[in-house]
């Protein structure tokens, strides 16, 4: 019998089976299916956490005192460059004062209005209301005080000296050098004027101007270079004052003290919120000179009356210079220059105008000081020197030589000019009329007894070697800026010059100087003529350059401060002493340093030369050239030794000279006075220097 199938339930399906798939199963074996099966253990992994957390707040507590206790410094550094500002406040200008302590230079005071910046940045026009409103107080222009609220250099800024060019930590000084009494006016009422304040501020001042100047010699001050600011190594900021020639540039440094500091807090917008350190500034030293106010103010005074004169009497008279010097110590007295100027015009800024008037084309060049930068041919005040080297080359003291009207060297006459021919005189004779001849005769017989053109040095000229032992043709030394060495011609010297210019002058030789022959023909073929020749030899030391330098011309140049030490060394015995200005320095502290006097060196002079120059020198006074000058003067009471010089140049008026010391029989001063183009020392020069003597003599 047949199986009938059995039935299933009609949701009940049967399973259908399938071959297995071929899997891949990768090289790691799998896991225990017991171990599978059991729960995760994360301990491990929050102790990994929690031991990274640790370290990380260790590295972060570490560093945090790193900060605060390691680095704490150059991080307050930071802080403080990032919203801090440090301000500088120049140091009171040390004094400039005469020998008996009266201030030749001192410092007053101007007021000033000034305006808090944060007031400027608060308000919301700007500050402008009370900016207008202090201009009417003052009397000034509006707008010309709203451009000092404007930095120089940012958007919108007025040209200097309308804008502000100092710092932006400060408060704006909105007016400069106003009515004290208009200004004080201005606090008794803060709510019309909030911000502003009057503050007195420190200036030069020149106590003594109404009778001394003395401005070549004091200097001025101006603003400083960049170079300077670099090179002070932060002694020196860009809108400080420094010395700008005479005394206030040689003692910069010690004129100028210490500036003071003030570090303070800005705000993001740059207005000052807090004061944070000060360094208060310390005061310059004062200089104590050698110059005594009374014989300065006559020796200015006699200055300008010579100038005065000779331009009456047609000279053109173009400058000068007087200077006294103390033949025991060499201080200087006094030293006046011709031009001057107004030495305050520089307090508050120069103007353009100004400025003009002091460096420009026809002003003179009154900056520059005549007694040290400026050099002329000394003439025959050189006879002084020129006496000891004759006789140190042979020639007698005690016999005659003929003063004839004129001396042939070669093809060329060399005139007798500041005399007429005397005829056989004794040398103290020659000196009193100055008798040029007599000089070219011992100048040329010494240049031929030293080989004449074949001489290679100087070795043997005893003119050259005396005029180098007074100290002539070098820079005295002295503790003034701007000083120039002058000139000796001799053999070395004229070959440097002639290597030196020898192209322009052979140039000169073959076109001539037709800018010249224009006005002056007769000059031009001289100045040709005088190019030819020194293309060809300008090298060789002549018998006429030797002739010119024994009476002090040609090539020959020296400053009156040089001649009036020569002077006095002529006075004293023979001590070349390096002039000086200041005598001590005396600090804020109150020590004191002094300066002492320094030799420079010593001339030789046999006793009797010396005496019998002393002698002559002093016969020029009473019955020489320079006799009519100080007729009437009182000679007994104040004897007086000099020699006046009158300096030929070619195509320009003769330059005046008087050179002298006094008492003659114990010598206290040398005085040196020369008038460019003056004319006559005997007329020019010699008055002048007779009214220093007259005060020189009332000293004690």
């Amino acid at each position: 019998m047949r199986r009938r199938p059995l039935r299933r339930h009609p949701l009940r399906r049967r399973p259908v089976r399938r071959r297995p798939l071929l899997r891949l199963r990768s090289a790691r074996p799998r896991r225990p299916a017991s171990r599978d099966r059991r729960p995760r253990d994360h301990s491990t992994r929050v102790w990994a956490f929690g031991l990274l957390a640790l370290t990380l707040v260790g590295v972060l507590v570490t560093r945090l005192g790193q900060v605060q206790v390691l680095d704490h410094a150059a991080y307050q550094q930071l802080a403080q460059t990032a919203d801090t500002r440090t301000v500088t406040q120049p140091a009171v200008r040390g004094r400039i004062l005469d020998s008996a302590g009266k201030p030749l230079v001192d410092n007053t005071t101007r007021t000033t209005v000034t305006i808090s910046r944060t007031q400027l940045l608060d308000a919301p026009d700007g500050g402008r209301a009370v900016v207008d409103r202090v201009a009417d107080a003052l009397g000034l222009p509006a707008q010309q005080v709203w451009g000092r609220t404007f930095l120089c250099g940012t958007r919108g800024a007025p040209p200097a000296p309308t804008c502000w060019g100092g710092s932006p930590y400060v408060p704006v000084p909105l007016a400069i050098g106003v009515d004290p009494a208009k200004a004080l006016g201005l606090l008794e009422r803060p709510d019309l004027y909030p911000g502003v304040d009057v503050v007195a501020e420190p200036v030069r001042d020149f106590p003594q101007d109404a009778t001394v100047n003395a401005a070549q010699l004091l200097g001025y001050l101006g603003r400083p270079t960049a170079e300077e600011v670099t090179k002070s190594k932060g002694k020196i900021g860009d809108l400080d004052l420094v010395g700008r020639g005479g005394l206030e540039q040689q003692y910069d440094e010690q004129l100028r003290g210490r500036p003071g500091e003030t570090t303070v807090t800005v705000d993001p917008r740059g207005a000052v919120t807090d004061e944070v350190d000060r360094r208060d500034p310390v005061p310059g030293s004062d200089l104590v000179t050698t110059i005594d106010s009374r014989v300065q103010a006559a020796a200015e005074k006699a200055l300008a009356t010579a100038v005065r004169d000779a331009r009456a009497r047609g000279q053109e008279a173009d400058g000068g210079a007087a200077v006294v010097l103390d033949v025991r110590t060499g201080g200087v007295v006094a030293a006046a220059s011709y031009p001057t100027y107004d030495p305050g015009i520089w307090t508050g800024g120069v103007t353009a105008a100004q400025l003009e008037q002091l460096t420009g084309k026809g002003s003179g060049n009154p900056l520059v000081s005549r007694v040290t930068g400026a050099t002329y041919p000394p003439a025959s005040t050189f006879k002084a020197i020129s006496l000891p080297a004759a006789i140190g080359a042979g020639n007698s003291l005690d016999k005659k030589y003929d003063c004839t009207s004129s001396y042939r060297i070669g093809d060329r006459s060399f005139a007798n000019f500041e005399s007429r021919a005397y005829g056989p005189i004794t040398l103290k004779r020659a000196i009193e009329v100055s008798c040029d001849t007599i000089f070219y005769d011992f100048a040329y017989r010494s240049w031929l007894a030293q080989g004449g053109l074949k001489a290679a040095t100087d070795a043997k000229d005893p003119f050259v070697a005396m005029a180098n032992a007074f100290g002539l043709g070098t820079r005295t030394g002295i503790d003034l800026p701007g000083e120039v060495a002058g000139r000796i011609p001799s053999r070395d010297q004229k070959l440097k010059t002639w290597e030196g210019t020898r192209t322009d002058t052979c140039n000169r030789a073959r076109t001539g100087y037709p800018e010249v022959a224009g006005t002056d023909p007769g000059r031009a073929a001289y100045l040709k003529a005088l190019a030819v020749e020194n293309c060809r030899t300008g090298f060789q030391f002549r018998g006429g350059d030797a002739a010119n330098l024994a009476i002090g011309q040609g090539d020959v140049a020296t400053t009156p401060l040089q001649m009036a030490r020569a002077y006095a060394a002529i006075a004293n015995g023979g001590t070349v002493w390096t002039p000086q200005v200041v005598r001590e320095i005396r600090s804020a502290d109150g020590s004191v340093t002094k300066v002492a006097p320094k030799a420079a060196g010593t001339v030789t002079i046999p006793p009797k030369t010396l005496s019998y120059l002393r002698s002559a020198l002093q016969g020029v006074v009473t019955n020489g050239s320079a006799e009519g000058a100080f007729r009437g003067f009182p000679l007994r009471q104040w004897p007086i030794a000099g020699k006046t010089g009158t300096a030929e140049s070619f195509g320009a008026g003769d330059t005046a000279w008087f050179l002298s010391y006094a008492p003659a029989a114990a010598p206290r001063y040398a005085v040196a006075v020369v008038v460019a183009h003056g004319g006559l020392g005997g007329s020019t020069a010699a008055p002048a220097a007779r009214a220093i003597h007259d005060v020189l003599r009332t000293l004690p």
